[in-house]
């Protein structure tokens, strides 16, 4: 199970922090964090915690970073690396993604390298990406359906006595998609992670699956300017 480490407009980065550990505390492994989010100290304070209390050892623990849009050059590649690298205080990350790939190709290469091949090490601080955050608000669609309050999931729910969101994870899992949990509240943490000692039968997963509505949350219409803008492949 993954954590993800993004934060909402209503929680501040120390309550990340304290997400994190109580996080590692209930046995989530795989941490997902980003520059853009902006609280990759805060993060990086929780795992180094667990660390040091003997919870967890950081071979434990697989953090994903991921290179924020500032940082596409591949003069700045690794800029964006080394600052997620200071800001967490870790010697490495487990995963380092494009956090919006758009428009790059198949064999891109973004980190420079020497006449041996090595990749080439900068040294700089890059600005601060907590205002990008509070933009990307403007991206979704205040109109979408609630994913938690559909009426064929909570009915499962019910049945099986368990939360719409653990239904909706367990959901997911059984269809080997790596899912992205998200909560800064201790309980929903904790009962995210209680999603392996019950089964969805055919019917469950027969009703779940007619409640795709091939919907995108991202408008990305900040992005409309892009060749591929509306981004409908399938999904």
């Amino acid at each position: 199970m993954t954590m993800t480490g993004s934060s909402p407009a209503q929680y501040t980065k120390e309550q990340a922090g304290e997400s994190v550990k109580v996080a590692i505390e209930v046995g989530y492994r795989h941490i997902d964090g980003a520059a853009m989010y902006g609280n990759e100290v805060q993060v990086g304070e929780g795992i180094r915690c667990k660390i040091a209390d003997g919870t967890v050892t950081r071979e434990d623990i697989f953090y994903t970073g991921k290179l924020w849009n500032n940082n596409h050059d591949p003069e700045r590649v690794r800029i964006g690396l080394e600052q997620s690298l200071r800001d967490l205080q870790l010697d490495y990350l487990d995963l380092f993604l494009i956090h919006t790939p758009m428009g790059f190709q198949s064999g891109d290469n973004l980190f420079p390298t020497d006449e041996n091949g090595k990749a080439i090490y900068h040294n700089t601080d890059i600005r601060d990406t907590w205002k990008a955050l509070e933009a990307c608000k403007d991206m979704i669609d205040q109109n979408s359906p609630k994913l938690l309050e559909d009426p064929v999931l909570n009915t499962v729910a019910k049945k099986l006595n368990r939360t719409p969101a653990q239904v909706a994870l367990r959901y997911l899992l059984d269809r080997g998609v790596v899912v992205l949990a998200k909560s800064f509240t201790p309980q929903r943490i904790k009962e995210n992670f209680q999603v392996f000692d019950f089964e969805l039968n055919d019917e469950d997963v027969e009703a779940l699956d007619g409640c795709n509505k091939n919907l995108r949350y991202l408008t990305m219409d900040v992005w409309s300017d892009h060749p591929n803008y509306p981004f409908h492949d399938e999904y």
